[in-house]
């Protein structure tokens, strides 16, 4: 309930925002495609029942990853970030146990600093949804929650390359966990967290 009422929450101040702002932008809408490398923080606790010393990692990988903007001012934009869903490998103290594929949309407010400059850096904050599927770990014995919800951060810069076409950079902090089951019993838990850094371009429209 905590977590659908701080998602809709969120939405509400996003809409609260587009229906108050009196100048809305002519070319509203940013898309942009990145690759961003995926680097799980990784801080689990000790797996009982398989060994006090064993310690869960999630595999980094690299995505693609696609991003729509809405302007509500020059300065003012909310971010809605996209992915298909990504198969991760699970690993004990370095073995591979199994994988596990997360779709994780994530919801940002930004404040663009420099709209006007060929250099616009922008700070964001919002919320990630993450719908983790096909847990494979420890033949079928293993297991995550289906899903997982916390906070996002984000920094970045745009380069104007024209009056349509950007090239970015962005940075991004994810908050995401879940517990780790054996035979349906908690035996960890694990803070993912991971740090997702991206490139790629942007549309103006």
């Amino acid at each position: 309930m905590n977590k659908t009422f701080a998602m809709l929450s969120l939405g509400a101040i996003f809409l609260s925002v587009g229906t108050n702002v009196m100048a809305q932008e002519a070319d509203p809408w940013l898309v942009r495609f990145r690759a961003v490398n995926v680097s799980p923080a990784n801080d689990s606790d000790a797996i009982g029942g398989i060994g006090t010393s064993d310690r869960i990692s999630v595999q980094s990988k690299t995505i693609p990853e696609v991003d729509f903007s809405y302007f509500f001012t020059p300065n003012i934009a909310a971010e809605l970030v996209l992915t298909y869903p990504q198969k991760h490998n699970v690993y004990v103290d370095g073995g591979n146990v199994g994988s596990f594929k997360e779709l994780p949309p994530t919801l940002l407010l930004q404040y663009h600093f420099s709209p006007q400059s060929d250099i616009n850096p922008y700070l964001g904050a919002g919320i990630n949804y993450t719908r983790i599927s096909n847990v494979n770990i420890l033949g079928g014995e293993g297991g995550l929650n289906s899903s997982s919800t916390g906070g996002a951060l984000q920094g970045g810069v745009d380069f104007k390359l024209s009056k349509t076409w950007s090239f970015n950079l962005d940075v991004k902090k994810v908050w995401m966990s879940s517990d780790v089951t054996l035979n349906g019993a908690k035996v960890s838990a694990v803070q993912i967290n991971p740090w997702l850094i991206g490139a790629g371009f942007g549309y103006r429209f």
